[in-house]
């Protein structure tokens, strides 16, 4: 994430100058190398460099968010935005997921894994083969994506038009003369820094990012703690199956539940919403934790795909605010921006996740919050900041 956070506004850039395709394609080919020496590292160093430079190199996700807002229709941006915060929502569920049931093979599958084999000596290597095998394919499929951005040249200028000229051949000379008109018009020299629209949003999208990084860790350290301290002495391989079911669940209500109750409502009204029902949802994971045998299954479950479900739910509702507030030639850079604030808050996440997750260890017996519970209510301070930050005066939406 530091790595992201140091390259994101620049691989914006490139993407609003060169187009989001290129970008796009070499972040899936970046995956692909440093993912793989990273499942090859051999000290806790090699892994930390392999890490950044993967961060570092992957500039794909700003312009993939601003490629979700221009290939669809004012009325399905909602859905594609939905789609890309799903896809990441995914990826963090399904990620860890892949690595509790496939690292360590050697160890966990003796029978097809031996410890004298390749992922014998390297146990980390299989999870990340298999996300570089997944990446390769997503690699191969980019080169059939038609480019988004307005190319400002004469060579360029056939081909490149919007959603609505693709969809109707029949129209090809009104697209040529959009074209004509987009290339007449002069870009906007406002600074993307004074955008109150933009930044206000990435500030608050900042604050829910930290929440859900903070999250993340927690819930792994929570769930493979011991039962005397407040956890569930789930091992690795229960947490991935847990993970597992919550992105499938994620996945089905982001694309057939939020785009529904999200053009209706609006983001912003969805976004409040969901921060409000994360707050008592947050805190019946102590009380959940108290449950044992297949009623702690289900309810830990339907209780992290639910938290996954309204954290991606906000997050596409922010996405939503920062792609409207610029043109098309600033979305990149407005992405990268927001990427940048993303990954510093991200960055510290896991630290701060960890830090209090320890300290609450050491605090069982207090008379109050003891133990898991603070950890918790400490989550929902941070819900709480960011549910209070969406509103006006802090909050300014884009005027269309």
């Amino acid at each position: 994430m530091f790595g992201r956070a140091l390259t994101s506004v620049f691989w914006g850039v490139v993407a609003d100058r060169y187009g989001r395709k290129r970008v796009i394609m070499i972040g899936t080919i970046t995956m692909v190398v440093f993912n793989t020496l990273f499942g090859f590292s051999t000290c806790f160093w090699m892994a930390v460099v392999m890490r950044f430079l993967l961060g570092s190199m992957n500039g794909f996700l700003g312009p993939i968010r601003a490629y979700a807002s221009e290939i669809c229709r004012k009325e399905h941006q909602t859905l594609g935005l939905s789609t890309v915060s799903t896809s990441w929502g995914i990826g963090l569920i399904v990620g860890p997921a892949l690595g509790g049931l496939l690292a360590q093979p050697a160890e966990k599958y003796p029978n097809f894994f031996s410890k004298e084999s390749l992922f014998g000596r390297f146990p980390y290597l299989l999870p990340s083969l298999a996300i570089s095998i997944f990446a390769t394919g997503t690699t191969i499929l980019t080169f059939w994506l038609p480019e988004t951005l307005h190319m400002h040249n004469e060579e360029h200028t056939e081909g490149h038009c919007t959603f609505d000229d693709m969809e109707s051949p029949s129209n090809l000379s009104d697209a040529k003369e959009k074209s004509e008109e987009i290339k007449q018009e002069p870009p906007s020299k406002e600074s993307l820094l004074k955008n109150w629209p933009l930044m206000s949003s990435i500030i608050v999208f900042g604050v829910f990012s930290l929440h859900d990084m903070a999250y993340t860790e927690i819930f792994s350290l929570w769930a493979v703690s011991p039962r005397k301290f407040g956890g569930l002495s789930y091992s690795t391989k229960d947490v991935g199956e847990v993970l597992a079911v919550s992105g499938f669940g994620l996945l089905i209500f982001q694309l057939f539940i939020y785009p529904s109750v999200a053009n209706v409502l609006g983001p912003m009204i969805v976004c409040r919403i969901l921060a409000v029902l994360s707050i008592p949802l947050l805190s019946s994971y102590p009380f959940i934790a108290m449950l044992s045998g297949s009623g702690l299954a289900i309810l830990i479950t339907c209780a992290s795909l639910l938290k996954n479900a309204f954290s991606v739910s906000i997050t596409t509702g922010l996405f939503v605010l920062q792609n409207n507030a610029v043109t098309q030639h600033q979305r990149g850079a407005a992405n990268g921006i927001s990427l940048t604030a993303m990954s510093l808050f991200k960055a510290v996440g896991p630290a701060v996740g960890g830090a209090i997750f320890s300290w609450a260890q050491n605090r069982q017996g207090a008379s109050f919050l003891p133990g898991d519970h603070m950890v918790f209510f400490i989550l929902n301070v941070i819900v709480g900041i960011g549910l209070l930050m969406t509103f006006k005066p802090f909050l300014a939406q884009p005027s269309t």
